[in-house]
């Protein structure tokens, strides 16, 4: 009976992912985290490859469904880069090798950014899949969507910031920093705010209704993964060098030390069970 259940919460989870936002936004991380010297032909071949499994699934799981903004987006602007891969002269190539996860960031930025003025935030065709169609008009749930949209677009921007910093002013690609511990660290804060923020306003509008339902999540709720990622960022730093040794130790029992606290206060808010 436990297995069933155990089954069915996975489906459940497994559902809600391939309806999320995050879904459409993989190719964009797998090009980001993967491009680099070297890399430009796997990355822009895993990404693309991901966009049209995406395209292919959506439609499977629900036939007639409309394409969503995100999902044109990935297969135009993959191919396109692939097209442009095989094309361009061998100098063009290395440029690419170098700031093509600076332009995939830039250009996911953009899109955020130019759905959110056209009045038409990317996640919001990902809502309105998981949301009853009598709410798609409420201020609320648009304004949500909007401070989703708007955090994957900051969240791509600091990627951009950091990559281009570690290609114009360290000259390394491959730096860990710039590269990889603040691009992901990123992703995972915007990641976590797409998953909390619905739910916090959820909660307040139950509770401005008078109506019974799960207590607002705490705060500690958002911040408890971005604590935890101090840890193998700590173990990264020994195992590649990537900083002093102190630092490393540093981060490692912070970061343990902040998911113990962060726990137990997210375990003592009324209604909140551990």
């Amino acid at each position: 009976m436990a297995q069933g259940r155990t089954d069915t919460d996975a489906g459940g989870r497994l559902s809600h992912l391939l309806d999320s936002p995050l879904i459409g936004m993989s190719p964009w991380i797998a090009m980001s985290v993967l491009v680099g010297p070297g890399r430009f032909e796997l990355a822009v071949g895993m990404a693309l490859a991901l966009a049209v499994a995406i395209v292919i699934a959506g439609r499977i799981r629900r036939p007639g469904s409309s394409f969503k903004i995100l999902e044109i987006c990935d297969v135009v602007f993959f191919a396109v880069m692939a097209i442009i891969g095989i094309t361009a002269s061998p100098g063009t190539h290395r440029w690419l090798e170098n700031y093509a996860g600076e332009v995939a960031n830039i250009a996911l930025m953009a899109i955020a950014l130019g759905s959110m003025a056209c009045r038409v935030p990317f996640t919001l065709q990902y809502a309105r899949e998981q949301v009853p169609r009598e709410f798609w008009g409420e201020p609320r749930f648009l304004r949500t969507n909007y401070y989703i949209t708007g955090a994957w677009g900051a969240a791509f921007a600091v990627a951009a910031i950091a990559g281009a910093y570690g290609d114009l002013v360290l000259h390394n690609s491959n730096n860990l920093w710039t590269g990889w511990i603040i691009q992901i660290a990123a992703i995972i804060a915007a990641l976590q705010f797409t998953q909390w923020y619905p739910d916090v306003v959820r909660a307040r509008s139950l509770r401005e209704r008078h109506l019974p339902g799960p207590p607002e999540p705490p705060v500690s709720s958002l911040l408890i993964p971005l604590a935890g990622y101090l840890t193998p960022v700590g173990i990264v730093i020994l195992a590649f060098g990537a900083g002093p040794v102190w630092l490393g130790v540093a981060l490692i029992v912070l970061g343990v030390l902040l998911v113990k606290s962060m726990s137990r206060a997210k375990e003592a808010e009324p209604g909140v069970s551990g």
